[in-house]
């Protein structure tokens, strides 16, 4: 079954979504995961692109629109919006999901549900810690690039404009459900009734909490941890939809500094 996830973020660093999608993290205790020599470390396999900007400079991009529009640089603003189209793992087997099918996918899905906006799609193959659910995320800047033609999700003429926000509402929200679970059934994938709400539910940070505090206890009771399994040749995919309206290149991505024990 696929599912969709909704997380909106006042994080300012766009920066940290290119990192998280790119590179390993521990995602019980939401870290990077770091070599011997205290750099992060590239996924095994996954796909990353971008729409309506180059996925490289996607942070400086969304920073220039903001500065232009003057919008989201106070603390209290919601600067991104994160989904994500998590895949019953079946999937793979039963139906032949591949990563690179998935990015395709969502690749589609974030065309017509996120237009005018910069967005980053980018697909995993490992799951969370190594689960190995196939897994998509887009994460858009919540400030819209381009206007746009009127929508059935729409409901203010702000909405297809340029300079404003991406503005989630009920009903918006059960287009994007019922738009995934079309794809869904059209490409013959598991799939359940999004619209039907469930019976008990729980916060992405209760979530977590409940899968960090069943691994305390599993390596309490001296149970091995789980390991990521081995991609043997790396698949990374990197592409950007549109030209790049921005000419001037920068390098962002860094190593993060080692630490040293205070003298």
């Amino acid at each position: 079954m696929a599912i969709l996830k909704h997380i909106a973020s006042k994080n300012a660093n766009y920066g940290s979504a290119i990192d998280y999608l790119k590179y390993q993290h521990d995602e019980f205790h939401l870290v990077p995961i770091l070599d011997e020599n205290g750099n992060m470390m590239l996924r095994d396999e996954f796909y990353l692109e971008g729409l309506n900007c180059d996925p490289e400079t996607f942070d400086l991009e969304c920073e220039l629109l903001n500065q232009e529009y003057n919008k989201n640089n106070t603390y209290d603003e919601i600067k991104s919006h994160h989904y994500i189209i998590s895949h019953d793992p079946r999937d793979n087997a039963d139906h032949d999901l591949t990563g690179e099918r998935a990015q395709a996918i969502g690749l589609e899905y974030a065309k017509a549900n996120f237009p005018g906006h910069q967005a980053l799609v980018c697909t995993h193959t490992d799951g969370n810690n190594g689960t190995g659910n196939i897994h998509t995320h887009i994460i858009i800047n919540s400030l819209r690039k381009s206007d746009i033609e009127p929508q059935t999700y729409t409901e203010r003429p702000i909405d297809c404009k340029a300079g404003y926000k991406h503005h989630l509402t009920k009903d918006y929200l059960k287009h994007l459900q019922k738009s995934l679970m079309d794809i869904c059934q059209r490409e013959g994938l598991h799939q359940v009734d999004l619209l039907s709400p469930a019976a008990d539910k729980i916060t992405q940070q209760e979530y977590h909490a409940q899968r960090r505090g069943q691994l305390n206890l599993d390596i309490a009771n001296g149970i091995s941890e789980l390991h990521t399994p081995h991609v043997p040749f790396p698949a990374h995919r990197f592409r950007s939809v549109q030209p790049d309206p921005y000419p001037c290149r920068f390098s962002r991505v860094l190593p993060l500094p080692r630490w040293e024990p205070e003298q």
